[in-house]
């Protein structure tokens, strides 16, 4: 009974462990004295059996280099170059990479050279990052942080003579900081360039905006609940408590009907009340902050897939994911001691502890998704969504218990549903391993691999329909159902649909779940839309220099409504025309984790905020002169940086956005 739990456990001590942790690479960071007034920062890294470690210099287009980042740095100035020392550099040329790349294996050290200015006041703070590699996998760069102050230096560390003098060059990401509340200044010293960053927060809602995001994404959020509520009830699970249930209510109240139903609607509005607790502790437990990091989290977005996968292999029925006895009876006794609400609370209770090896994976689908939309209700709506889809019919066949008659007797068609949901488990997992490839841009799951292995498993899944298909704990199919037969349909049909995605068709209808089209090696699709400019101050320089208006696309790539706006709306003739002859188009990435080449830091709020990467850059731009921090979000802007028109949102109305455009041509002409 434990093991599917003891199973979850090992998954996600797995996947928090390996991703927390350093993985197949420890580090041990240490500072040595060289004399004469310098130091080094020593990185030692062991690299488990079978794994590799990059060199820190890899040509462009190659793997993440092992580099450091300085955030914090007083009492001394960097040397040279962050480099590796006393250990075996191996060179091979990697196909796949199509260069030579230097890597090290078993252990590798590599240190950064500084001059001590003043020991008395000195602070050294910042990341290593690296990536290891295998045969089959790679991890992500994650940043093992370092600090180090006076007390941490040698005693034997002078200040030498010609410290002042010292020629330093810095080849790493050292800090640079800005005392105002305006990032330009970090950025260029032109004036005209530093009002770019101008906040025109005011201007921007005299001319109001256009569409919206939050509404339709609690919207999305309920719908979605509501229809795996309706799911689960077709479980082996739930659907033959049903009947159970409804029948102990009416039982218990021979004599007073009305008091029947009165017990089941109170027992429907307990199963709200359990569920939505849940989604409340979700929040609780994340927070806001983190809840709006969740989208774009390589981490999260990684134990997410991880969970989604372990899910899906449960509803195959590699094993059953059920809670521990001993919970379900012990809340089964208090149902049985206890009288009136708190009884029927318990007896609630109970179907949840119960049903929780199918309704598990339907529930922790449901919370990934909504904690991933960044909303911090999101949860609760969604597990409101789901226990009021749950508790219709207890309430129902209380009403109208005649109906109980007619309810399809439970049998094989109720595993053939989890077995249905596993393949659609499988499928939702691989957006989750999407996003986190398109945020630290690994390149591991480009739009054709993604597609590819959508289309096998929605083959899969109409052959299994068919019954062309079966695993072990399936009942013998003697005949194909007319609703089977119509669900094998859709399922190879729209596998067929996705097959002209492998060549660039922009297969709208689920653009908001695949990769981009820009990641797609081999394209013959020439109606997407491709910004001009990735960066916000070339992109204005530009436009400038050509008399034209400036279209700000802030988008993510883990952004869905981005991606159903560039499928749905950009594609439009007349859009994309307007987009690449009226326009001058600039799209930031608000989740891009490549690093500046310098920490920037700025007052935001009354706190001092880190803008490492250039995400964070675009983010703050967004945040610090539109006012705003959800994408997708358009704004028109003029020459000098100031609005003329309306921002806009998430609306898939395309003759709403042809005329936020036209808006703002016809006030740049003006």
């Amino acid at each position: 009974m434990k093991k599917g739990i003891l199973v979850l456990i090992f998954i996600l001590s797995f996947f928090s462990g390996k991703l927390l942790a350093d993985g197949p690479v420890s580090w041990k960071m240490s500072i040595a004295d060289k004399g004469n007034g310098e130091i080094e920062l020593v990185a030692n890294a062991t690299v488990a059996p079978g794994w590799h470690l990059y060199d820190t210099q890899i040509p462009d287009g190659g793997p993440f280099p092992t580099s450091i980042s300085i955030d914090e740095i007083k009492g001394a100035v960097a040397v040279g170059t962050f480099h590796a020392v006393n250990s075996k550099l191996h060179k091979d040329f990697d196909k796949v990479f199509e260069m030579e790349i230097g890597y090290f294996e078993k252990s590798a050290t590599f240190v950064q050279k500084f001059k001590i200015t003043d020991k008395s006041k000195f602070v050294l703070k910042g990341d290593i990052r690296a990536q290891a590699c295998n045969d089959r996998e790679c991890t992500p760069p994650i940043p093992i942080d370092f600090s180090f102050t006076s007390g941490s230096l040698p005693a034997s560390v002078t200040v030498s003579t010609d410290a002042k003098e010292v020629q330093v060059t810095v080849s790493t990401d050292t800090i640079a900081t800005v005392s105002t509340d305006s990032i330009s200044q970090a950025q260029t010293t032109d004036s005209q360039n530093s009002d770019l960053w101008t906040p025109v927060i005011k201007e921007l809602n005299e001319f109001g905006a256009k569409g919206s995001v939050s509404g339709r994404s609690l919207l999305y959020i309920f719908g979605a609940g509501f229809i795996g509520g309706l799911i689960a009830l077709m479980t082996p699970c739930v659907w033959p408590m049903i009947p159970m249930t409804v029948s102990f209510f009416l039982k218990r109240n021979k004599k007073n009907r009305g008091k029947a139903i009165k017990d089941a609607i109170i027992y429907g509005l307990s199963i709200i009340v359990i569920y939505v607790l849940l989604g409340l502790l979700v929040t609780a437990i994340f927070g806001a902050s983190a809840l709006n990091d969740l989208s774009t989290s390589a981490l999260f977005n990684l134990i997410f897939f991880g969970l989604l996968v372990f899910f899906a292999i449960s509803f195959l029925g590699a094993f059953e994911l059920v809670l521990p006895a001993s919970w379900t009876n012990k809340i089964d006794s208090k149902a049985d001691s206890t009288t009136g609400i708190i009884s029927i609370f318990f007896m609630a209770f109970t179907l949840a502890l119960v049903s929780f090896s199918c309704t598990g994976p339907i529930i922790g689908t449901l919370l990934v998704d909504a904690a991933s939309s960044g909303d911090v209700i999101a949860p609760a709506i969604g597990m409101f969504a789901f226990a009021f889809a749950l508790s219709i019919p207890f309430a129902l066949f209380a009403i109208f218990p005649s109906l109980l008659e007619s309810m399809p007797k439970s049998g094989g068609w109720l595993n053939s549903v989890k077995v249905v949901l596993g393949f659609l488990e499988l499928a939702l997992a691989l957006k989750f391993l999407s996003v986190a490839d398109l945020a630290y841009k690994w390149g591991i799951l480009d739009r054709e691999v993604f597609l590819v292995l959508w289309i096998i498993i929605f083959a899969l899944l109409g052959l299994y329909l068919l019954g062309k298909l079966k695993f072990a704990h399936d009942s013998d199919l003697k005949y194909v159902s007319v609703p089977r037969l119509f669900m094998a349909i859709i399922s190879l049909s729209f596998a067929l649909y996705l097959v002209p995605g492998l060549w660039g068709a922009p297969l709208k209808s689920v653009s908001a779940f695949t990769p981009p089209l820009f990641t797609q090696d081999f394209n013959l699709y020439d109606g997407a839309v491709h910004a001009k400019f990735d960066d916000y101050e070339a992109g204005m320089e530009y436009a400038k220099m050509n008399n034209k208006p400036v279209m700000i696309d802030f988008s993510g790539f883990g952004c869905v409504n981005c991606r159903k706006m560039e499928a749905s709306v950009w594609t439009d003739p007349r859009v994309k025309h307007s987009l690449e002859n009226d326009y001058v188009l600039i799209t930031l990435m608000v989740d891009d984790k490549e690093k500046l080449p310098e920490v920037i830091e700025v007052e935001e709020n009354g706190k001092t905020t880190k803008l490492k990467t250039i995400g964070d850059k675009w983010s703050y731009l967004q945040r610090h002169k539109f006012g705003t921090n959800s994408q997708p979000y358009y704004v028109l802007l003029d020459n000098a940086g100031n609005p003329i028109g309306p921002s806009y949102a998430y609306d898939e109305d395309v003759e709403k956005y042809l005329n936020f455009l036209k808006i703002g041509v016809d006030n740049y002409k003006k």
